[in-house]
């Protein structure tokens, strides 16, 4: 059973999926398959890197992804957006808010591979 897509009404309050980033956003036009939406806030920060061989740093692009500006309108698609619950943060609070945990997320993950990697090193020793 194929289920009614959510059409928001203009002027409301959505959170958003935009590339690799998630947003809060403002509904200023609903025609077609997409809503045009102005960003608010930053909920999560776009990754880094080739998205098509991820946490891969030896490909021949290793992209840059910038965060979508206050105010910037984008076109998405109804299945990325979604309702949004409680208060917009304020566009810079929630922008250092989200490259901060993303600093983190990469930092744990390379914390992650040194020691696995030392570990890895040492049962090859005494593999021999």
């Amino acid at each position: 059973m194929q289920q009614e897509k959510w059409i928001p009404e203009i002027g409301t309050t959505v959170a958003f999926t935009y590339k690799t980033g998630q947003y809060a956003g403002e509904v200023m036009e609903t025609n077609g398959p997409r809503a045009l939406l102005k960003v608010l806030a930053v909920l999560k920060h776009p990754e880094q890197g080739d998205l098509h061989n991820p946490y891969n740093p030896d490909v021949p692009m290793f992209h840059e992804r910038r965060a979508l500006s206050y105010t910037e309108k984008t076109n998405v698609p109804y299945g990325d957006i979604g309702p949004f619950r409680g208060e917009v943060p304020s566009y810079k609070e929630s922008l250092d808010k989200a490259v901060q945990a993303e600093i983190e997320a990469i930092d744990r993950l390379k914390r992650w591979a040194e020691r696995g990697l030392e570990q890895l090193q040492q049962l090859a020793k005494e593999y021999k």
